[in-house]
């Protein structure tokens, strides 16, 4: 009896875990065609699905088609909308292009314009083409600008050539420039040459500097030398200090030297230190740690 219970057992067992399995299997696959219906794929299949499933894809596909129509898509089906579905449809289209038109940006359809939207999309036309011509921006057609409007774009580009030979930045045209622009644009030129010299970055041309700037330069790449050498820093000239400047650094550095080794923080050589020192150090408790 115990043998014929235990086969029965095991066989109750194994029915059940390949059922389990085969469930496993059965969920896996909807879920799996679910996800096709719901991304509107072609191995979608429809008869698979529950009632609620369906209704709800029905909706979502009905979502998506409307949105394909706002947006122009190809794959939009006008026949599927509802009466006020296809009015909203061709408002939001209508919008969409009267606003490409007027942005310039976007598909444009002239012919789908009222006669009142015709005539402000063509201002906004003619004001974007002002705009990009004195921004010296393309496509520009001069042929479609006024006298004054060519007039007032002559002073855009010269203003812009100015800038342009102030700053160093885009083509600059020293021919276009008066006297006195030409004057000032070099007074500009030779501050920022002496401000680069002074500070050690930047293009520096030594060659334009008058002997008291020159005199003002050095001194200020000493000063500029010999801080980085009290900092320890990896610019530092060495052989660019002066006798006084070489003792000052010897004794600063003597100091720091004797600090660490007192408090033991820091870059010690007791090499350094006299017999004195060496022998107060060693006298004086260790530092308490904080």
């Amino acid at each position: 009896m115990k043998f014929i219970a235990r086969i029965t057992f095991c066989f109750l067992v194994a029915f059940l875990g390949s059922s389990q399995g085969v469930l496993v299997a059965q969920v896996s696959d909807h879920e799996d065609n679910l996800a096709a219906c719901r991304n509107g794929l072609e191995s979608c299949n429809r008869s698979d699905l529950t009632d609620a499933e369906s209704r709800d894809i029905a909706v979502s596909m009905h979502q998506r088609n409307l949105a394909d129509c706002r947006s122009k898509e190809k794959s939009c089906d006008r026949a599927q909308l509802t009466a006020l579905e296809t009015i909203a449809v061709d408002v939001a289209v209508h919008q969409t292009n009267v606003s490409n038109c007027l942005d310039g940006i976007g598909p444009c359809d002239h012919l789908a314009l009222t006669i009142r939207e015709s005539r402000a999309v063509a201002l906004a036309e003619h004001q974007h083409n002002i705009s990009r011509c004195k921004d010296g921006r393309q496509p520009c057609d001069t042929s479609k600008l006024s006298k004054h409007e060519m007039s007032d774009l002559a002073i855009a580009d010269h203003q812009r050539n100015v800038s342009n030979c102030t700053d160093l930045i885009g083509p600059c045209d020293d021919s276009m420039l008066t006297l006195d622009e030409a004057k000032e644009i070099a007074t500009a030129a030779r501050a920022r040459n002496l401000s680069y010299c002074s500070g050690g970055s930047g293009p520096c041309d030594r060659s334009r500097l008058s002997p008291a700037e020159m005199r003002a330069v050095l001194l200020a790449g000493h000063q500029r030398n010999s801080s980085a050498c009290a900092n320890g820093n990896d610019t530092c000239d060495y052989a660019l200090l002066t006798a006084s400047e070489v003792i000052a650094l010897k004794v600063r550095e003597q100091r720091r030297n004797l600090r660490a080794c007192r408090t033991g923080y820091g870059y010690c050589d007791l090499s350094r230190l006299t017999r004195e020192e060496v022998r107060t150090i060693a006298a004086e408790p260790p530092p308490a740690i904080r």
